[in-house]
């Protein structure tokens, strides 16, 4: 019976090493376990990714400032350094066109050319030389150079191309056909007031041209 007692007493020692193992090991299983809930802060780079998306949002949507400017085309030929086509911003004047052709050469005469007229787009600009015959300065403007008291030219209705009518005031494509086939029908205008007679050209529009216009 000693010697069975004996036998008992390891065994029960070992048992309870044992258990005392498996509950050290439950124990750091899960403290192991539980230490990646406790540390889980990976959170932040979300938060952060999604506040900077937020920061650009302002901007989504935002019309585009780099839109290029309008602008408007006109020829500038004469006494200039680079006469030729210029373009200029919309609203600019005579002054900006002469000056985007290189400014006028020395010794031209611009105290007939009105710099401060607004420009536009299209026209000619004679720089320091009268405009050519049956062409009227443009907006009714004296040609640059030209003395002062001068007339200006006026557009011949017996001689002018429909180009050239067409830069009259309130004459477009058609009007401008319907002028040249009356010259046609009718030989040649032999009075201004031959106008009227054009189809497309009421008293209000004539009055605009008389003075634009001469029958050669």
């Amino acid at each position: 019976m000693p010697a069975a007692g004996r036998t008992r007493a390891p065994r029960a020692a070992v048992l309870g090493a044992v258990v005392f193992l498996l509950t050290a090991v439950v124990a750091a299983v899960l403290l192991i376990s539980d230490r990646p809930d406790a540390e889980r802060t990976p959170e932040l780079p979300l938060a952060r990714a999604g506040a900077a998306s937020s920061s650009r949002e302002p901007t989504t949507g935002e019309p585009s400032s780099s839109a290029s400017p309008s602008g408007i085309v006109v020829s500038v030929v004469g006494k200039v350094h680079t006469p030729g086509l210029v373009t200029v911003p919309d609203g600019s004047r005579v002054a900006n066109a002469v000056e985007a052709a290189g400014g006028a050469v020395r010794g031209t005469n611009l105290t007939a050319l009105n710099l401060a007229r607004k420009l536009t787009d299209g026209e000619q600009i004679y720089v320091g030389i009268p405009a050519p015959p049956g062409m009227a300065p443009e907006a009714g403007a004296p040609a640059a150079g030209q003395p002062a008291g001068q007339a200006e030219a006026k557009v011949d209705l017996n001689t002018a191309t429909k180009e050239q009518l067409e830069e009259l005031p309130g004459i477009g494509p058609v009007t401008a056909e319907s002028i040249l086939e009356w010259r046609t029908k009718n030989d040649r205008f032999t009075a201004v007031e031959q106008l009227r007679e054009v189809d497309g050209i009421g008293e209000v529009r004539f009055e605009k041209l008389r003075d634009k216009v001469a029958a050669g």
